[in-house]
């Protein structure tokens, strides 16, 4: 017969040897099944979930650094742009200030020698002119003088005295 070791009064607790052994039993019978056909394949669930959420933190960590150094690049990229962007405004200023610099030279030097040619066609002319009063003046120097003298000179004759009115002229001017 079982020996019971009763509390007086309560059912409930009283110890029964055999029902403690049974119940260590089927809780051993009950953890060993737990085990082998629960606590593995959840354990194993729970370490692939794991490694699933280690690699998605791994990948996130990886996406966040390149998007910074995207950033980074982009910045970089933007500056060397903006600093491309101010040196090509100011050699295209520097060329167009270059160019209108040129322009104005040209102009000047071609304003002169428009201006030299002008002059030099100016005393050509006034040369001219003066070689033709000179001519005229020697033409009636010979034709007052050739009524004075009823005569007429021959051609050969003007000539010379052309020549020598010319030097006397020209020696009066020197």
């Amino acid at each position: 017969m079982p020996t019971q070791f009763a509390v007086e009064g309560n059912p409930l607790v009283t110890v029964d040897p055999g029902l403690y052994i049974w119940t260590i039993a089927t809780f051993l019978v009950l953890a060993w099944a737990l085990a082998k056909f629960a606590w593995k394949p959840l354990m194993k669930a729970l370490d692939e979930r794991q490694k699933v959420i280690a690699a998605a933190v791994d990948d996130a960590r990886q996406a966040r650094e390149q998007l910074e150094r995207a950033q980074q690049d982009a910045g970089k990229l933007l500056a060397q742009a903006r600093v491309d962007a101010e040196d090509l405004l100011t050699r295209g200023r520097a060329d167009a200030d270059r160019f209108r610099q040129e322009l104005k030279d040209k102009a000047v030097a071609e304003a002169a020698n428009i201006r030299k040619e002008a002059e030099r066609a100016v005393q050509r002319e006034t040369a001219k002119a003066i070689d033709q009063l000179r001519a005229e003046a020697v033409d009636l120097s010979v034709a007052i003088a050739s009524k004075l003298i009823r005569r007429e000179i021959k051609a050969t004759d003007q000539d010379v005295l052309l020549t020598e009115a010319l030097r006397e002229i020209q020696g009066t001017k020197q």
